[in-house]
């Protein structure tokens, strides 16, 4: 273990207290001889140094030195103890006193001089940790503002979200009943064989432009749950070539010039999900492929088992493809090809990767197939498979 300090000091000081008289004692023999009273100031300076440098310890001792080697070496009778002159030992013991003394008083002296360097190194240290302190509190105060500010920030979008989408969801509800009107109205007249025929094309595009912004309505609702969590699923083992077949079916019926291969990988592609909103989901993909396909070529829907326990679909077109500034976006809102004379509302691949999510599945743009074109994938928990029937099983029955 270090010794502290003050140890080292007094241990040094005690140790030139014992050996600084001897040697001026050795110069001052070889000086011519004198009078012993002009040595005191000498031994005295000592002393004085000792008492400020090291304590009082270290000055005593050198004091008792002094006293002994004075008068030894320089206080008749030379080289002896002893005193000639009565007066000599009160020379001797005042100057012990006055060595003492003094070096008291210097030792006295250092001891504050220490306690006022101490002082002083406690008040800066303390200065120091006031400013951190200081700095900390000032930086944590800062950082509580900005906290707060998020807080209302993150609270005002909160609710700005939320009037979004309960304004959204009441003006959906509120448009859908004049346009079921609009729809139903349109419809019957277009129906009636006693209107012209700039009419009837006016109630076509009135029957048309209402079933479009139906569907908007509808897509705008739908999206509302999604973001509102609030879409309900009634999820149980569903046939996800089955729904695949239908919604291929509903493409026929409304685009029959259209072909739409379902082809079906062998293996278990029952997932677990609710039929009306997987149809839904392949509607959007099949409505999507068939606007951006080329007349003529087909569109290919694609179920396999998948990995890890999913079901994997892939509905594929031959068309243009996804441009590669819309990749990375494809399924956020509104985003859609610009350039495209379609007039898909940019809602449905949104809708889609919300539903798909909704049922824990994913949902991605896969790489194109040789040839161009684009091909959308997406997974579904797969359902627990049935256990085959054994064999004794069925000869019982």
């Amino acid at each position: 273990m270090t010794r502290p300090p003050i140890d080292r000091m007094l241990g040094i000081g005690a140790a030139v207290g014992l050996l600084a008289p001897p040697l001026l004692t050795v110069v001052l023999d070889r000086l011519p001889a004198a009078d012993a009273r002009a040595y005191v100031f000498l031994y005295l300076g000592i002393v004085v140094s000792l008492g400020l440098l090291a304590g009082f310890i270290p000055a005593l001792i050198a004091a008792a030195m002094s006293s002994v080697l004075a008068d030894y070496f320089f206080v008749p009778p030379i080289n002896s103890l002893s005193l000639a002159n009565p007066s000599d030992l009160v020379y001797l013991v005042i100057f012990f006193a006055t060595a003492g003394a003094v070096g008291g008083v210097a030792a006295q002296r250092r001891h504050s001089s220490l306690a006022e360097r101490a002082l002083t190194r406690t008040l800066r240290e303390a200065n120091v940790e006031l400013e951190r302190l200081y700095r900390e509190q000032a930086g944590a105060a800062r950082t509580a503002v900005r906290l707060a500010q998020i807080q209302q920030q993150v609270s005002a979008l909160r609710d700005a979200d939320r009037i979004r989408r309960e304004l959204l969801q009441n003006v959906s509800h509120e448009l859908r009943t004049p346009l079921a009107s609009i729809l139903t109205g349109a419809t019957v007249l277009l129906a009636r064989t006693d209107v012209s025929p700039a009419v009837h094309d006016g109630l076509a595009g009135i029957v048309t432009q209402s079933r479009r912004l139906d569907r908007l309505v509808g897509d705008m609702l739908d999206l509302a749950r999604i973001e509102g969590h609030a879409l309900e699923l009634r999820l149980e083992p569903t046939d996800v070539a089955a729904a695949a077949e239908a919604a291929a079916e509903r493409l026929r019926t409304t685009r029959p010039e259209r072909r739409v291969n379902v082809v079906i990988e062998p293996g278990w592609v029952e997932a677990v999900a609710d039929w009306d909103r997987l149809g839904q989901v392949f509607d959007n993909l099949l409505a999507n492929a068939d606007r951006y396909a080329p007349a003529g070529t087909p569109i290919e829907i694609d179920v396999a088992p998948g990995v890890r326990g999913t079901v994997v679909t892939r509905v594929i077109d031959h068309g243009p493809g996804v441009p590669n500034d819309l990749r990375d976006r494809i399924f956020e809102r509104f985003v859609r090809d610009e350039q495209s004379s379609s007039d898909g509302t940019g809602l449905g691949l949104s809708i889609v990767s919300g539903i798909i999510e909704a049922h824990a599945g994913r949902v991605w743009l896969d790489d194109p197939e040789p040839g161009g074109g684009a091909v959308l994938a997406f997974t579904l928990p797969a359902a627990p498979a049935e256990p085959a029937e054994s064999p004794e099983a069925a000869t019982v029955a």
